[in-house]
Formats: C-alpha cells, sequence, structure tokens
C-alpha cells in the first residue's frame, strides 16, 4: 500500500497550474466511439482513470495513442463488436459510459456493470429509463447490461433524480438515435456542457447544455474532432481548501471561476480572502476560519467531491459546522481517521456535525477513496507534527502530480 509522510503545519504559498476535468474525459473519450474519424483530445489529465478506460478501448480494438502527456488521439474505426466485458468495466465507475456510447454507435450493447469507490449505491436504474425512451430493451444478466433495440428513435425522458451519470449516457445513446431526444430534469454540471461540445462538435446536434432541458437531434453522419478538456473544478477546488486550511496564499491558474463559485462563497463565509481573474482564482487563508453550514447539491450547489475536503478544513474552524451529504450515503467514511487526528465530529445518516477544534495532530490514518484521500492530505497539512496516509494510490485516480504540486507550495510531503 502506497503511503504519504506529511509534516504539518506549514502555510502553502505560491501558483498552482490546474489541469483538465477527469470528470469531463472520462465521458468523452467513450464519446469517441461515436465519431467516423480519429479524434484529438487536448487537456487530458494522465490520471489513472483515464488510463484504465484508454486500456478498455485498445482491447476493443481502438487505436489510443498519446501525442505528448496531456494529449490522446483515439481512432475507434475498427471496433466491430458492441460487448465490454465485466472485468474491465470494473475497474472504474466511469466504465458505464460505454453503455451510452455502444449503444450509439451499434444499436445494441452488452457492457458489464462498473466498479469505483465504495461511497455509497449509485444505481443505474435512471441510465436505463433513457434508454427505454429511445426504443431499447435491457436486460442485466450474469453482471452484464444486455441492451437491444431494432433501431434507436428520439424520445423523452424525466430523470426522477438529477442524475450526470444518466445524463451523460442518454446524450450519447441519442447521438445515434434517428429524431431528437428531449431530455427534462438533466444534470447542468460544466462537464455535461463540455460533452455536449464535443458532440456537437462530431456533427450531433445538442441544445440546453446547462440547464435542466436537454435536447439532441441525432446524427447517422458524424464526423471527426479536436477537442480541448475544461479545467477540473474539483482539483482546483481542492487547492483552494489547502490554502484555506492552512492559512496560506494559493493563486490557482487555468480554471474558469464560475465553475467554482460555490466553493468561494463558502470559503469567504469561513473568513478567507478569495479574489478572482479571468482564469485564476487567488485564496489567503485565515489564521483560523469560522465554522460554516454546508449541504451537497447538483451543481450549481456546493460539489459532493469537495465535501471531504473541506470537512478537513472545517474540523479547525472556530465554531459547529454542519455538513449535509445529499448525493452519497456513505462519504463520511473518512470521518474516523479524521477522529484519530484529534477532529470532533458526529456523524447522523447524511449529517456531519463538526465542532472545530483548536489543533489537529499528526497520525497513521488511511483513505479509502478518491476524495477521501485529498481530504486526509489535507488535514495533513494543517496539523501538527508528523502524519502517515495510506491507501494514497486512491489520489492516482483524479489527481495528477498531486504530491509535487503541493511541495512547489511549500508542503513537506514525500512518498514512502
Amino acid at each position: 500500500m502506497e503511503k504519504y509522510i506529511v509534516n504539518g503545519n506549514h502555510k502553502l504559498t505560491g501558483e498552482a497550474n490546474i489541469h483538465g476535468a477527469k470528470n469531463a474525459a472520462v465521458a468523452i473519450i467513450p464519446a469517441t466511439l461515436l465519431a467516423q474519424g480519429p479524434c484529438v483530445l487536448e487537456n487530458v489529465p494522465p490520471v489513472t482513470d483515464v488510463g484504465v478506460l484508454c486500456d478498455i478501448l485498445n482491447i476493443l480494438g481502438a487505436k489510443v495513442s498519446w501525442r505528448d502527456k496531456f494529449t490522446l488521439e483515439l481512432d475507434t474505426a475498427n471496433l466491430n463488436k458492441a460487448v465490454v466485458p465485466a472485468d474491465l468495466t470494473n475497474k472504474l465507475r466511469a466504465s458505464y459510459y460505454l453503455m451510452g456510447a455502444m449503444l450509439g454507435r451499434f444499436g445494441q450493447a452488452t457492457v458489464g456493470l462498473p466498479g469505483g469507490c465504495k461511497i455509497g449505491p449509485r444505481p443505474i436504474d435512471q441510465h436505463l429509463k433513457g434508454f427505454h425512451a429511445l426504443g431499447c430493451e435491457t436486460e442485466i444478466k450474469s453482471g452484464d447490461v444486455v441492451m437491444t433495440s431494432p433501431g434507436l428513435t428520439g424520445g423523452h425522458v424525466y430523470f426522477d433524480v438529477v442524475s450526470v451519470g444518466a445524463t451523460v449516457n442518454v446524450m450519447l445513446a441519442a447521438a445515434g438515435a434517428e429524431g431528437t431526444t428531449v431530455i427534462e430534469n438533466a444534470a447542468r454540471e460544466p462537464e455535461i456542457i463540455d460533452l455536449a461540445n464535443f458532440l456537437n462538435q462530431i456533427g450531433v446536434g445538442v441544445k440546453g447544455a446547462g440547464t435542466g432541458t436537454i435536447r439532441i437531434s441525432g446524427a447517422k453522419e458524424r464526423d471527426n474532432a479536436v477537442h480541448s478538456i475544461i479545467p477540473d473544478r474539483i482539483e482546483a477546488g481542492t487547492f483552494m481548501i489547502a490554502a484555506a486550511a492552512t492559512g496560506g496564499d494559493i493563486r490557482v491558474k487555468g480554471v474558469i471561476p464560475r465553475h467554482l463559485e460555490p466553493v468561494t462563497a463558502k470559503l469567504r463565509e469561513t473568513g478567507s480572502q478569495v479574489t478572482e481573474g479571468d482564469d485564476w482564482i487567488q485564496v489567503q487563508g485565515a489564521e483560523r476560519g469560522c465554522a460554516v453550514d454546508l449541504k451537497t447539491l447538483p451543481y450549481p450547489g456546493f460539489p459532493t467531491d469537495l465535501q471531504q475536503p473541506m470537512s478537513s478544513y472545517l474540523a479547525r474552524c472556530t465554531g459547529t459546522s454542519v455538513v449535509t451529504e445529499n448525493i452519497f450515503e456513505n462519504r463520511f467514511r473518512y470521518v474516523e481517521e479524521l477522529k484519530r487526528m484529534g477532529a470532533n465530529i458526529k456523524v447522523e445518516g447524511r449529517v456531519a456535525i463538526i465542532e472545530g477544534v483548536d489543533e489537529l495532530e499528526g497520525s497513521v490514518i488511511t483513505a479509502h477513496d478518491l476524495r477521501a484521500s485529498s481530504a486526509l492530505v489535507i488535514a495533513a497539512l494543517s496539523a501538527s507534527g508528523q502524519s502517515e496516509i495510506r491507501g494514497i494510490e486512491f489520489l492516482n485516480r483524479g489527481y495528477y502530480d498531486f504530491a509535487g504540486k503541493l511541495e512547489r507550495l511549500g508542503a513537506r510531503i514525500k512518498k514512502d
């Protein structure tokens, strides 16, 4: 098990350059299955989840190559079989986007159920509901989702709950359907807009991305594309929170500030100074922040992927913070690790009540999922003494050169 040794209680200062959004890349890479020619994706983060998805496409017969560290070329012309076995898909959650992409390309597919971090149930019922609206029959059989149709046609779907995954999957399937598909109660995340921009480039008509209603006009003739992935708002938010937690001063560069408005608002509430430019945000942390109440919600609400890092920061803020997790029900596993460091947190169902303490103390702690890893690193950076963080291999799923960037900001962190 990989681990970090962190010597805490050092203010982070300097500039952090943000890479492309992992959550956008893992949706757009499967979307290249719909293109009828080689596609080039720029600003792709070379993280583990992206690598696993590329490996799957390679095994399926696609030609996948890195032009440089952040530029990916994909040619899926030779794929002629719409089967993705479970031994490939169980390596990451985002593999379920191959359902919609394969369905949009072939009109049928058999795709293994996905894997990913254990942060609570993430059912695919809304995905299947959307496929049914396009005239597709589905059956879950021996760990596979078997999808068949006489020919996809545009349909109307209203999601019972807002779901990024279901919105992406139906957009991908609808791209190859005949006619227009309307999705209501759609997810509004920036990554949805990025996917829509890619689909528009290859000739699919997508309108309304970023709103609750999306219209997709399918296209039988589709082109190739050169597309640049948007900046990763979760990576950016992590460094913003790290600045606040250490009382530091970090300028996060290469971002879209409006994507981070809920994070900016909460950090200002805690007493941090936040300044914005066209493509940067600077956070100057207070000596000790103030408690705030926080609820995770679909975009444009506070992102669930930053709940854990933010809670690590709030563990040392004066007063009582109440954090409500509305997206995933099992996203407080990391709290027991923070308690090892002296945090005073009580979890009641989906709510964590955080009584700020004067100081966190270094300890041996273990991460169990991607965002918990970054949260525990932030806690260790702000704590007194030395911490040993185990399970940091999860970080590689969503952050590129995380420790290196922190070192350049003045962190005392090394892999052991």
